[in-house]
């Protein structure tokens, strides 16, 4: 099995042409550059990341690629309003490799529920697990388990399971 690959996990979430999506805690990116180039040039991704040199580093990329359909966001995702991000703006949402950061569970619902369009889905990837002293310590990991039950108890539903990748889970979540 292969470590998470962000290309094939957008691929079975279905990503399409000219779909808006907000990659939340994105990180250096790597699930911003894999969903812009399925949005294509009509989509558009929403980077959204606390540290700011991280999204230097996305930026700088962003500009030797010559992508015209990112955008950075230096914005809290677990707080309304904080990713600066317009009501129901997106379609979907990346949260990869997060929820063991996460410290405001309930704040990261509220700001999700405020940017999706009605019907908008969630792709969860996260780590079941500690590897080779990558990812989070063995006591901070959510489980699939926990993650899913947190989703359902505040509103969302299972979609469907994907093959995330080594040492990862991933399933898909939509808001009714």
């Amino acid at each position: 099995m292969d470590f998470a690959d962000p290309g094939k996990n957008l691929k079975q979430f279905g990503l399409r042409e000219g779909m808006t999506v907000a990659d939340l805690g994105a990180g250096t990116g790597a699930y911003t550059f894999a969903a812009a180039a399925l949005v294509g040039t009509s989509g558009r991704v929403h980077a959204v990341e606390v540290q700011k040199d991280l999204l230097t580093r996305v930026q700088k990329e962003i500009d030797e690629r010559g992508l015209g359909n990112i955008d950075v966001h230096w914005g809290d995702v677990e707080s309304k309003g904080g990713t600066k991000l317009r009501d129901d703006s997106v379609d979907a949402i990346i949260l990869s490799n997060i929820l063991f950061q996460v410290e405001d569970g309930d704040g990261l619902i509220e700001e999700m529920k405020r940017i999706l369009r009605p019907g908008g889905r969630v792709l969860v990837i996260d780590w079941d697990d500690s590897y080779d002293n990558l990812g989070p310590a063995p006591e901070a990991i959510i489980t699939e388990h926990e993650a899913r039950t947190f989703f359902e108890q505040r509103g969302f539903v299972f979609e469907e399971r994907i093959q995330a990748g080594a040492h990862h889970y991933g399933f898909s979540i939509a808001l009714v």
